[in-house]
């Protein structure tokens, strides 16, 4: 693994997140995170400023940005996108997205077993990946996708028995189906942090700004309406 300083955001959800990690001394040099009911437009950048100033740094001093880019709020994951592909661009380092439900695992890597990242999507349906962790690393073992609670818990049932559930649905999904082989994650690895998006972004691979894209897991507004005047 390459020695980078990482910068790392997320916006994905209800928290705006920005973090700071230096992967040669695998310390996080500053982090914030706040659960704010203002756009993420308002709050990321001087949060990023913010967080480089008390860790003594420049943005020249970085060395890579990791965004998440997606499952979450269409919005905020293209404000986050955004402002991650004008600073790479601006300041000449490269990139990465990282998934949401990656850095949501990520933040529960001390967790030595299945970690299942729930997000809230609409209605009954969620966003969700299942991933194995041996505390030090995760290995994804099922894909993305966007489903319903019940399709999830009939799965970990049969599939997976014991897991530790984390992400914005993953209350309202423990306390729904109440089995002893849930184990819900501590409130500070719950939601969406930065943290785990550094932790996710600092083994990826680093590309251009161009590269970088928001993925939904499902088809935006425009697309729909644009299906339903076309049939």
């Amino acid at each position: 693994m390459e020695d980078l300083l990482l910068l790392g955001i997320d916006t994905s959800g209800k928290t705006a997140s920005a973090a700071l990690f230096d992967s040669e001394t695998e310390l996080f040099l500053a982090q914030s995170t706040v659960y704010t009911q203002k756009t993420h437009s308002q709050v990321i950048m001087p949060m990023v400023k913010d967080v480089l100033a008390q860790a003594g740094k420049e943005l020249s001093d970085l060395d890579g940005i990791a965004a998440a880019n997606g499952p979450g709020s269409y919005t905020g994951l293209r404000i986050g996108v955004a402002a991650v592909k004008a600073m790479s661009f601006g300041l000449g380092v490269k990139c990465c997205g990282v998934s949401t439900l990656l850095g949501l695992a990520c933040n529960n890597l001390a967790y030595k077993g299945h970690i299942c990242a729930i997000m809230k999507a609409r209605g009954e349906l969620v966003y969700t990946c299942t991933y194995k962790s041996d505390g030090y690393c995760v290995e994804q073992i099922t894909e993305e996708q966007i489903i319903s609670r019940d399709e999830l818990a009939e799965y970990l049932a049969f599939n997976v028995k014991e897991a530790l559930l984390c992400g914005d649905g993953a209350a309202e999904f423990y306390n729904t189906y109440n089995s002893p082989a849930f184990t819900i994650a501590p409130p500070q690895g719950r939601l969406q942090s930065a943290v785990g998006v550094c932790l996710a972004g600092v083994s990826r691979k680093l590309s251009e700004p161009e590269e970088l894209e928001v993925s939904y897991l499902q088809k935006v507004k425009a697309e729909k309406d644009l299906e339903a005047k076309n049939k």
